[in-house]
């Protein structure tokens, strides 16, 4: 059990750090261009968006250096959560339409979240390590 608990953990950090950088990327690339991002599937658009994707991908890269260290790791199960409603409530419940070849890449956000949040879950019930050095 251990085993898996730790596999799942790793697979949230991974998904959710590739995640918010490259939000964060997308999102400053957006700014310096002085564009405006389309995301279709968010409930938020024009300036809105962009600057929506800018703080939340900063949070989300707060949450994750904070759990790694082992601190506030509730933080980033919220994160999860709100990434895996987004995600589902996005591409599945809301009236966007999915592009040709869009279709397997919303696949992929859609159940990378979802796998990403059990790991995001027993994260939050780690002991935190002592450091044992004097």
């Amino acid at each position: 059990m251990g085993a898996l608990r730790a596999l799942f953990g790793l697979f949230s950090y991974l998904f959710h750090s590739v995640l918010v950088l490259f939000l964060l990327g997308t999102s400053c690339v957006a700014l310096m261009a002085h564009q405006e991002l389309h995301l279709g599937m968010l409930p938020w658009t024009g300036s809105q968006l962009t600057e929506i994707v800018l703080v939340g991908s900063l949070f989300g890269l707060l949450t994750l250096i904070l759990a790694l260290g082992g601190r506030l790791r509730i933080l980033f199960f919220l994160w999860a959560l709100a990434i895996a409603v987004l995600a589902v409530k996005g591409y599945v419940f809301s009236p966007y339409h999915l592009g040709p070849g869009e279709i397997r890449t919303a696949g992929y956000v859609i159940l990378g979240s979802l796998v990403a949040l059990p790991g995001a879950w027993s994260q939050m019930f780690r002991k935190r390590r002592r450091d044992t050095r004097y």
